[in-house]
């Protein structure tokens, strides 16, 4: 492994870009990129503006404990003044920018902040009325928004003598165990918590991550996902603990142009961003003809075959030399041609997926965590014998795993949360005496030759228990059903019912593509009704259905034309299904789901016999 050494100065997250200073200074360290860069700073520069932020939130008379909110897309000025009003003992309590007026208005009052950061004009509009309900008088903004301050005045504010002689003195205050952050995460289900994390909580995490990065100091990583989640925001401290120039990108749509012009060696994803990658390079593949479109599906099968585990014979390497030189070299280029591992966390990756991306040279570090263990638990390594297709890795260094009696995965350590946020019963409920967190993720050890493997099997809270008594974990089917390219998405049914059923999203693109190649030139709704699609869709589920017990195979399904997504409220910030909205949304389908109503039945034929 290539990664730094982490430095033992460093005890409080402030720390980590004054260490960067004094032992590997970058130039540049951080870098906004939309897609091109239009704003970077240099370590000294970063720091120079870190210290100007803590010495006037001194003179404007902010204190220790005092709570602070940043309401923005990824950018340099995020980790700027999270640096600089932490070193005081403030408290960042991050909102997504995507987040309702009515939950910017819980959280804020909750929380008690005193001082707002924003974005943009647009996130300034939904997040307005709630500043005001909750009375906080100093906003202050990112960009150019009419009636707001910008955060100019701030970064480039003079201290005297004494307000140098102050910020240090109140540095010296800020002890590893006080609380840096609150980070409120409803995830699948239920309302906001907010996650009380200390800074040793998630330096216990940069300390054990920093020595894993596959990465030399200098080579520049990208940061897109959103920084008010803690994986994302862990990620960039790891960043800047290993010396990694950080290139932010705000605008998801500039994304692959971002890339393209940074050409990153690394960066954290989520398994849905992957599966849409994929899915566009397949559109591509489907493009081509002849020969060419036949070398592209058989490097396609020889991916899905990969074994990264095992060292290949010499026919199998023939084949894979052929494969990365006429398929998958031009993979790494469209990422740049330089990216030597991706990051994935947040949910499962399905392991045909991961397979690919280590066929065509794109190694996948899948890894697993929880807002409330600051969040990595554990992460598959680079390293010979340090990963395992199909888990999240080996569990951290200081990090305790063990596997309860029904198969909940319990964890204890450093990197365990203080606790929820004025929330004292849920913290016991998750919590033990023995100090260990009990997830509500169902998984399992694997022994491997140096490591223990962690794989999760699905989350307890989400298992369905059918009529007969049967539990069902869905996960796993929908990422199988998702496999499809004719499938966005997918929820299973059937808590309390005699058999789970499925809601899908239908991929309407590859649809109308596959639709088109049989002949069927029709309006997508007219296409959801044609016989030909019903049996498509019939035979993608039965194939899933094939390695399922009995009272695991989905019996019906039916179509939803909504496009589900963050901003509807659908999906969790790192793209999993908000079942408990969902489920509540479609009630009324679902009962016809199961009346007959509405939907189809997977085996017609044993209806008929019925």
């Amino acid at each position: 492994m290539m990664g730094v050494s982490f430095s033992s100065s460093i005890r409080r997250l402030f720390d980590i870009l004054f260490w960067q200073r004094s032992v590997r200074p970058l130039s540049p360290a951080l870098v906004h990129v939309n897609p091109e860069p239009t704003e970077e700073y240099t370590t000294e520069e970063a720091v120079e503006i870190v210290e100007c932020v803590g010495s006037w939130a001194l003179d404007q008379g902010f204190r220790k404990g005092d709570r602070f909110s940043i309401v923005a897309r990824n950018c340099p000025a995020w980790t700027l003044v999270d640096h600089g009003l932490l070193q005081l003992g403030m408290v960042n309590v991050p909102l997504y920018p995507t987040l309702s007026t009515e939950e910017y208005e819980f959280i804020l009052r909750e929380a008690e902040v005193k001082i707002v950061f924003v974005g943009d004009a647009d996130i300034w509009r939904r997040l307005k009325p709630a500043v005001e309900a909750c009375g906080i008088k100093n906003v202050y903004a990112f960009t150019e928004i009419e009636g707001l301050p910008h955060w100019e005045e701030i970064k480039t504010f003079t201290p005297t003598e004494s307000l140098k002689r102050a910020l240090e003195e109140a540095r010296q205050q800020v002890v590893p165990t006080d609380l840096a952050t609150i980070i409120y995460t409803s995830g699948t289900t239920g309302f906001p918590k907010g996650v009380m994390l200390t800074h040793d909580n998630i330096l216990s995490n940069v300390r054990d991550c920093v020595p894993l990065m596959p990465l030399s100091p200098g080579q520049a990583v990208l940061s897109f996902l959103p920084l008010n989640h803690s994986f994302e925001r862990t990620m960039v401290y790891i960043y800047q603990a290993s010396a990694l120039p950080i290139y932010f990108v705000s605008d998801l749509d500039q994304l692959i142009h971002a890339i393209q012009h940074v050409r990153p060696y690394l960066f954290a994803t989520v398994p849905r961003l992957l599966e849409r990658v994929y899915e566009r390079i397949v559109e591509r593949g489907l493009a081509l003809r002849g020969i060419k479109r036949a070398l592209f599906f058989w490097s396609l099968r020889l991916g899905r075959e990969w074994d990264p585990e095992r060292k290949p014979g010499l026919w199998k390497r023939i084949q894979h030399g052929i494969a990365d030189r006429l398929v998958f070299r031009r993979w790494r280029e469209a990422l740049g041609g330089r990216v030597v591992a991706l990051i994935s966390g947040g949910a499962a990756l399905r392991p045909d997926l991961a397979r690919i991306f280590w066929c065509a040279g794109i190694p996948v570090m899948e890894g697993y965590g929880l807002t409330e263990t600051s969040p990595v638990i554990s992460v598959n390594r680079l390293e010979p014998d340090g990963f395992k297709i199909g888990t999240v890795g080996p569990p951290l260094d200081s990090v305790e795993v063990r596997i309860a009696d029904d198969g909940e995965i319990l964890v204890r350590g450093p990197n365990v949360m203080l606790g929820y946020y004025k929330r004292e019963q849920e913290t016991r409920e998750v919590i033990d005496e023995d100090g260990w967190l009990h997830t509500g993720d169902i998984g399992t050890l694997i022994p491997g030759k140096k490591y223990q493997f962690l794989k999760i099997t699905d989350r307890k809270k989400e298992l369905i228990k059918t009529a007969g008594g049967k539990y069902v974990a869905p996960q796993p089917i929908e990422n199988a059903l998702k496999a499809s390219l004719l499938i966005e998405n997918a929820m299973v049914v059937g808590e309390g019912k005699k058999f789970p059923a499925v809601l899908i999203v239908p991929e309407e693109n590859h649809l109308k593509g596959w639709a088109a190649r049989e002949g069927l030139n029709l309006p997508v709704d007219q296409l959801l009704t044609h016989d030909k699609v019903i049996a498509r869709y019939r035979a993608i589920i039965q194939r899933v259905n094939e390695p399922l017990s009995q009272p695991e195979k989905i019996k019906r399904f039916v179509f939803v034309r909504d496009h589900w997504t963050q901003e509807g409220g659908e999906l969790t910030p790192t793209l999993k299904l908000k079942r408990r909205v969902l489920l509540e949304r479609y009630e009324a389908l679902i009962n016809d789901l199961y009346t007959g109503k509405a939907g189809w039945d997977v085996y017609p034929e044993a209806r008929s016999q019925q």
